[in-house]
């Protein structure tokens, strides 16, 4: 079984080598863990980045919510973005499918990380509107 796995990893080798195409998509899959990665750091700096709790149950429930408020971000950023390219596309601008290809969830500039997140339960939550489109216009359109 050691032989198969060198026979298949020297061909896995071979055409990583041989194909652009095939180390590009690697090259994106691995960009896009590490922002998620960077992320999840960055939401967990405010402990330092330890887990301090003494029990395996609490630290699986601390990372479990690291995981919760990492997705919470990423949720909203895709909720935001298709938003954005709907109200670009109704104003009329063109907004290409190649450009959006490119378009990550994984940003978090605009996410204060920093103190106690809280999640109201009222409806009037619901109905707020969304942030202007100035930013997002510069993303799609290749701005600054």
């Amino acid at each position: 079984m050691r032989e198969v796995g060198r026979l298949e990893r020297t061909l896995f080798l071979l055409q990583y080598m041989s194909s652009l195409d095939l180390r590009r998509r690697i090259h994106v899959g691995l960009n896009k863990g590490e922002a998620r990665n960077a992320l999840a750091r960055a939401v967990f700096f405010h402990r330092l980045g330890e887990l301090r709790d003494r029990t395996h149950e609490n630290q699986r429930h601390r990372a479990c919510g690291l995981n919760l408020v990492v997705a919470s971000i990423l949720l909203w950023n895709i909720v935001y973005l298709e938003r954005a390219v709907a109200a670009l596309r109704e104003s009329g601008q063109a907004v290409s499918e190649e450009a959006l290809a490119h378009l990550s969830p994984l940003k978090w500039d605009h996410i204060n990380l920093t103190g106690d997140y809280h999640w109201p339960k009222d409806a009037a939550v619901r109905r707020r509107k969304l942030r202007p489109l100035g930013a997002v216009q510069e993303i799609v359109h290749g701005g600054p």
